[in-house]
């Protein structure tokens, strides 16, 4: 992997991490269209670069993470998560990772999922506001949704989303809680696999992983505040359309 590679990667990872689009999932298809060879360091490069993005959330939300009523939340909600994750780790990184066809299915049925529940969702009039409204039944639920992101190109912000308005909670309030939600969830998946696979880097590696890394904190900073803009005023059917787009388009020139 080249440094152009991890740059293009960490634009990439900073722009999809918090849309409903997929992160993983665009990780691997640019990995694709870059040639990057197939490798162990490349997996953990797609896992590892979405804490860059994730930095992003810690310096906008800081004192969220001071705030113990959020805390509770955050931890409920991560429990479910992490006890899946760490039971499917080697199935998620052997298996699942490779498969990009899984990944263009994932993309395309997401993106029809998620138009048609746009289509058929509406928020109730007394739906919880705010992070700190959100019930802890609820944070454990959300927790559920998420966990089913550890599929390639489900999209861990489209399932906690999505999970959250199912659960009657407001558009934005859901958007914040999924934002600070990735924060224990990539700090657990990014510690686990670095501890695994860190002794079989190289200097040269290292390096690529902090540029793609910075990059991501970069452009996540921006991505974060133009979405939360966005979701103010729009649904998500607009990333509904753009996931069968991207879908039928890679499966036209890859498969």
């Amino acid at each position: 992997m080249t440094i152009f590679d991890s740059i293009v990667l960490g634009v990439v990872e900073g722009i999809t991490e918090f849309l409903p689009i997929s992160s993983t999932g665009h990780l691997i298809l640019a990995s694709e269209l870059l040639r990057i060879p197939d490798s162990e360091y490349l997996k953990t490069f797609e896992i590892a670069i979405q804490l860059g993005a994730i930095g992003s959330v810690v310096a906008l939300y800081w004192k969220s993470f001071f705030d113990v009523e959020i805390l509770k939340r955050l931890a409920i909600g991560f429990i479910p998560t992490g006890v899946i994750g760490l039971a499917f780790y080697g199935i998620v990184k052997t298996y699942l990772l490779e498969s990009t066809a899984l990944v263009l299915w994932m993309l395309l049925l997401g993106g029809v999922a998620l138009i048609v529940f746009e289509l058929l969702h509406r928020e109730p009039g007394d739906a919880p506001g705010s992070a700190h409204d959100i019930s802890y039944l609820q944070a454990a639920l959300i927790g559920l949704f998420q966990s089913i992101a550890i599929v390639p190109g489900v999209s861990r912000s489209a399932a906690t989303i999505v999970g959250g308005l199912l659960l009657g909670i407001r558009r934005v309030a859901i958007v914040e809680f999924s934002f600070l939600l990735a924060v224990p969830t990539m700090l657990a998946a990014t510690g686990l696999d670095l501890v695994k696979n860190a002794s079989l880097f190289t200097p040269d590696q290292f390096l690529t992983l902090a540029i793609g890394f910075a990059t991501a904190f970069l452009v996540a900073l921006l991505a974060i505040t133009w979405l939360l803009a966005f979701v103010r005023t729009r649904s998500f059917i607009s990333f509904g359309v753009y996931r069968i787009v991207i879908a039928l388009f890679f499966i036209a020139i890859l498969l």
